[in-house]
């Protein structure tokens, strides 16, 4: 069978920010729903890049992945500095076979106008409908496909470089070089795929077994380790995850997603003190993050937990104070990411003073608007729902908590989702009684989510 031609893809992950004041952009859809499939019908097995999963690190197979592709696509939409960068590499090192793709609402930088950029449709509140995405697969695989034939003859060069520099050649990329390089990518989509099959069957000992096929781990496309150490995350083994980032390569331990759950394993492995030590100093060098302190406030939220389990009540206190504290300050770090605001909420219910009712009136309705921006751009999944639940209970509205309930049962995932939302519920509710408040309906709400049977009508 041949080989199908490898086409790079540079683009942002997840959502991102509109420059042009819109609501944010969910860059992973308008992958899965259109670049990939329409790289694949015209005969091009896409790959894409993982290094803005990491923190921005900059890794040597980044660079060689730009430069050794058949072809690329380049996705301008939002002027992300890192897609830039690698656009750069590219028309540096590749005369032609570079497609620049940009949302029609969106305004190129003057330098980059002269790009030939193949333009594709948002929808209402920058959505990427299956209208949209249809459009774009349409449209990106002809002009792959056009790219592909006109390739194969002396194509002439899409590279603003190479078009002022007529008499200037192309590198020499020996075959022997290609073919190697093509090999190491095949084989690390192969990894990538047993890794997720692993982790939907939560075999640790299959993620165990490629680990050690691995060989030297500098050696390893960093995209493979990221999904080998969320492979650990899934099923739990928090030594197996500090294992690994230990043994990674310098420049990956620096990265801001590797140290995060760095420190999120560290504290579900008991090492709580050495995950606030991680933790705060990433918040020091980078700034605060949602993500990042929201990490931080779980870890202080356990600690609470812990300390009033153990009936502690100053040690209770002091780390009830914390995770707020953290929490509230990853909210406030970026008012679009639900998770840190409706931790915040619910822990400034439970503390129940003057104070955090306050705190909490003042932040719920902030919350509930990201959630609600959030579902107008994404697919809603399970933790959508949850949270609608929760500022439903948060509220004590039953009536919006019995619909909201309906709907996160419906699309669990993972048993422990439910359970998870449980407790926190539990955590509401049992504040609430030590107060004085009798609510049999949330009562309700916690059983059907501890119950392994799907909720009924």
């Amino acid at each position: 069978m041949a080989l199908r031609p490898l086409c790079f893809v540079l683009m942002p992950f997840g959502s991102k920010n509109d420059p042009m004041g819109g609501p944010p952009i969910d860059f992973d859809s308008i992958y899965e729903q259109g670049i990939k499939p329409a790289i694949e019908g015209a005969g091009m097995e896409p790959v894409r890049s993982d290094e803005e999963r990491t923190g921005g690190v900059i890794q040597k197979t980044v660079i060689e992945t730009l430069i050794l592709c058949d072809f690329a696509v380049a996705d301008l939409t939002t002027g992300n500095a890192n897609v830039f960068y690698e656009l750069g590499v590219r028309h540096a090192t590749r005369p032609a076979t570079t497609l620049v793709i940009v949302a029609k609402n969106q305004k190129l930088p003057f330098d980059a106008s002269v790009l030939r950029a193949l333009p594709y449709e948002l929808a209402a509140n920058n959505g990427f409908t299956s209208r949209e995405s249809s459009l774009l697969q349409s449209a990106l695989s002809n002009r792959l496909a056009r790219l592909r034939g006109i390739s194969r003859e002396d194509a002439a060069a899409d590279s603003p470089l190479y078009q002022m520099l007529t008499d200037s050649g192309s590198p020499d990329i020996s075959h022997q070089k290609t073919d190697v390089f093509r090999d190491r990518v095949r084989y690390s989509n192969e990894l990538k795929r047993a890794l997720e099959a692993a982790r939907a069957r939560r075999d640790l000992q299959e993620i165990e077994s490629i680990e050690s096929g691995l060989g030297p781990i500098d050696e390893v496309e960093v995209g493979v380790l990221v999904d080998l150490l969320l492979s650990y995350r899934a099923v739990r083994a928090w030594d197996k995850m500090i294992a690994l980032y230990e043994r990674m390569p310098a420049g990956l331990q620096r990265s801001v997603m590797m140290r995060e759950q760095y420190g999120f394993a560290l504290n579900r492995a008991g090492r709580w003190r050495e995950a606030v030590s991680v933790l705060q100093q990433v918040v020091k060098e980078y700034g605060p993050s949602s993500e990042t302190l929201g990490i931080l406030g779980r870890v202080f939220k356990d600690q609470w937990v812990n300390a009033e389990k153990s009936g502690d009540t100053s040690a209770a206190t002091d780390n009830l104070q914390r995770a707020i504290d953290s929490y509230v300050r990853g909210f406030e770090a970026d008012p679009r990411d639900a998770y840190p605001g409706i931790n915040a909420v619910t822990l400034l219910d439970i503390q129940g003073s003057e104070n955090a009712e306050k705190k909490k009136a003042e932040l719920l309705p902030v919350v509930q608007f990201a959630v609600n921006q959030r579902l107008k751009v994404a697919k809603p999944d399970y933790w959508d729902y949850a949270t609608l639940l929760e500022l439903a209970v948060l509220s004590s509205n039953p009536q919006e908590a019995e619909r909201r309930l309906s709907d996160a049962l419906t699309n669990v995932r993972e048993p422990w989702e439910p359970e998870s939302t449980a407790n926190n519920l539990q955590l509401i509710q049992g504040a609430r009684k030590r107060r004085g408040m009798e609510q049999p309906w949330l009562d309700k709400i916690i059983a059907a989510l501890e119950s392994p049977l799907p909720m009924t009508a």
